[in-house]
């Protein structure tokens, strides 16, 4: 994933020459390593720029009350914004996704922003709820083989990757991914994407000594058996060795269960179901209803991370027979219990 700042405008989507002499051939190169490459993109234009310029004259962008393009204030300054409810712009968006694939094999384009908080008091070809307009971005990524969201509305049971909400770079923050993945899970959300290890918002990685490595790891090891796993900032950059060998632990682990997560990911394209599932929802009636920090891989995998600098938490096994993954012993369900694990150790469960 090529994050902001490749192109050389937002709206103008081309690489920008400074940053990539030879695009075509990174893209290649990446290719070749086995990599797919992707390219962030958003619904803004920058303002006073030649594409604004050409957009306006078409009449392709949200305008304010009296006419003129609205200029919506968001985390990168203010900018103009696509007017999707009119076919033109929608068409026009789509060359310019289609050009980058033909051009340079782009595979696919995360689609940033979008947020129905950018579209309060905006005039289009067609009146539209906040919302709806959410939607009609969101619907532009369906073309794409591959696609990743900041922001849907009623998108449940598409083709789409949905990413959470930026998250910061605390312990608190990181208790929020399972109840916040479960939730989209049952809400028609299987591909989702739990935002950047070690959290997304912007500014988590900005004062270094501020990181905490151990929160890092853990963030790892809640992603590892969860349907993405995306990092913001490589961990050799900001990991002494013992941490960054618990993060290759954690990719590891990921490795070793990725043919699991690809049949479940099959799956649910064709009954909806999540991939990352709430304890009730495989064990009903068993108490487990309010159970918000231990999660199901499937039917047969129960991940229970450590959410807390402790290196300890209880869970709660089902009916069943458990196998601790860690020491490789059988306990009996259903049972509470409180475990110990160092922070290069994941807590999970595979039921026998």
């Amino acid at each position: 994933m090529i994050d902001d700042n490749w192109q050389e405008d937002y709206g103008t989507w081309r690489f920008h020459p400074a940053r990539f002499a030879n695009p075509t051939a990174m893209v290649d190169t990446l290719h070749a390593w086995g990599f797919k490459v992707m390219l962030w993109v958003c619904p803004f234009v920058s303002p006073d720029s030649e594409t604004f310029r050409k957009l306006q004259q078409g009449n392709a962008l949200l305008t304010d009350a009296e006419g003129y393009p609205k200029l919506v204030k968001w985390w990168n300054g203010a900018s103009a914004v696509l007017d999707l409810t009119d076919p033109n712009a929608v068409k026009w968006f789509h060359e310019q996704l289609g050009s980058l694939m033909k051009t340079h094999k782009i595979d696919g384009f995360k689609f940033d922003a979008g947020d129905p908080e950018f579209y309060v008091d905006v005039h289009g070809d067609r009146p539209v709820s906040p919302n709806e307009h959410a939607t009609l971005f969101a619907k532009i990524g369906l073309d794409y083989p591959l696609n990743e969201y900041r922001a849907t509305w009623k998108m449940g049971g598409q083709p789409l990757a949905q990413r959470l909400r930026d998250k910061n770079h605390s312990w608190d923050d990181l208790k929020l991914l399972i109840p916040d993945i479960l939730l989209q899970g049952i809400m028609g959300y299987p591909f989702t994407c739990p935002d950047m290890i070690g959290g997304g918002e912007m500014g988590s990685f900005v004062n270094l000594k501020a990181i905490n490595q151990d929160l890092i790891v853990r963030s790892a090891q809640v992603h590892a058996l969860m349907p993405m796993m995306q990092f913001s900032v490589a961990p050799w950059r900001i990991l002494d060795a013992a941490h960054l060998d618990a993060v290759k632990k954690a990719i590891a682990l990921r490795s070793k269960y990725t043919s699991t997560i690809l049949k479940l990911s099959e799956d649910a394209t064709k009954t909806g179901e999540p991939i990352v599932r709430m304890m009730a929802y495989e064990f009903p009636g068993q108490g487990l209803d309010q159970v918000n920090d231990q999660f199901m891989l499937g039917s047969e995998i129960l991940v229970a991370p450590i959410l807390n600098g402790e290196n300890t938490r209880t869970v709660m096994l089902p009916k069943g027979k458990w196998r601790n993954m860690i020491d490789n012993k059988v306990i009996s369900g259903p049972k509470t219990i409180t475990l110990k694990a160092p922070v290069s150790e994941l807590p999970y469960f595979v039921k026998i």
